[in-house]
């Protein structure tokens, strides 16, 4: 690349990152942070390409003075653990906001997929499911309670279960993005196809809206929490698999960061679809519209935390 062409690209972050150092005093740890990752990694390609270059001087002295600022002695405030959840992980999932949207995509056609198939061939639905929870559901379904798989054990024991069993579920797609981001893609459609047979199976025996009440009560927190950490490991596989003008490294570093920052953000998430399903999930006695409420209630939360508050904090740091 001429020297021109890599100025030409690069100065407005320059530039940003010049006004970093000098409000470094109002800004996270983290953003410090990636603003120095980014920097470097312009400085490493400088000294091996342009090692004689004014530009190449300029960047060092860039780095040297943003390097002091990092680490000056100073003892982290508490506040940084409120900021984390209300403003660094809105941030990130701006920064993440393609890779949310491959997410879901990648999901919802998944979940197509196992609608269609589990309509047009009776044993789909028992392929992905297996044998024996569908042999059960079909014998609640007899009794007249074919949500009975939601009441078994105690409250404590199952929310916990539940909340352990998805938090593994979210870092392992996260995690195996390391194989590329096929890896995380390969999970989000087996989760996604699941969704689509077990609803479909229900819609076979008319109890979709039944099933619908009870599932997504829960699931729209934990299924959107699946979503969100496959957009963390499509960040990490994209790392080092798209490393653009960086090194294969520094890009791979870049998005295991960003992607662990992401799937951490899941865990609050998670928990309270484990309280949901553990404690309220199994009384299928409620009303439709307490039922309804608490769904459209967990819409509302992903919309207002993954969506607008993103783009608010985005925008309003473009201002300041």
């Amino acid at each position: 690349m001429k020297e021109v062409v890599f100025i030409r690209r690069n100065i407005e972050k320059w530039r940003k990152t010049e006004e970093v150092v000098e409000k470094a005093s109002q800004l996270s740890p983290d953003q410090l942070a990636d603003a120095y990752m980014d920097l470097t990694a312009d400085l490493a390609f400088a000294q091996t390409h342009y090692p004689n270059s004014r530009i190449t001087i300029y960047l060092n002295n860039l780095a040297s003075s943003l390097h002091n600022v990092i680490y000056r002695n100073k003892r982290e405030k508490w506040t940084r653990v409120v900021s984390f959840w209300t403003s660094e992980v809105p941030q990130t999932m701006y920064n993440a906001r393609k890779e949310l949207l491959i997410s879901f995509t990648v999901f919802a056609i998944s979940v197509l997929i196992g609608v269609v198939s589990t309509l047009h061939d009776e044993t789909f639905a028992r392929l992905i499911m297996g044998n024996q929870y569908i042999d059960m559901t079909l014998r609640n379904i007899a009794n007249g309670e074919p949500m009975a798989v939601y009441n078994g054990g105690s409250e404590v024991a199952m929310t916990l279960g539940i909340t352990l069993n998805n938090i593994m579920v979210s870092f392992n797609t996260f995690v195996f993005g390391l194989l590329t981001s096929f890896g995380t893609g390969l999970l989000l459609v087996k989760n996604g196809i699941m969704v689509g047979a077990f609803q479909a199976f229900f819609f076979q025996h008319d109890l979709l809206g039944e099933s619908m009440l009870a599932i997504w009560l829960h699931g729209t927190l934990e299924i959107w929490a699946i979503i969100v950490a496959g957009a963390a490991g499509l960040a990490l596989g994209n790392g080092w698999l798209f490393p653009g003008t960086y090194s294969r490294l520094t890009s791979f570093m870049h998005g295991a960061k960003k992607g662990l920052k992401i799937v951490i953000g899941t865990v609050p998430v998670f928990m309270l679809a484990g309280f949901i399903e553990g404690f309220i999930t199994r009384h299928t006695h409620l009303p439709v519209a307490i039922r309804l409420g608490i769904i459209l209630l967990s819409l509302a939360f992903i919309l207002f935390y993954y969506i607008y508050l993103p783009n608010k904090i985005h925008h309003g740091n473009r201002k300041n």
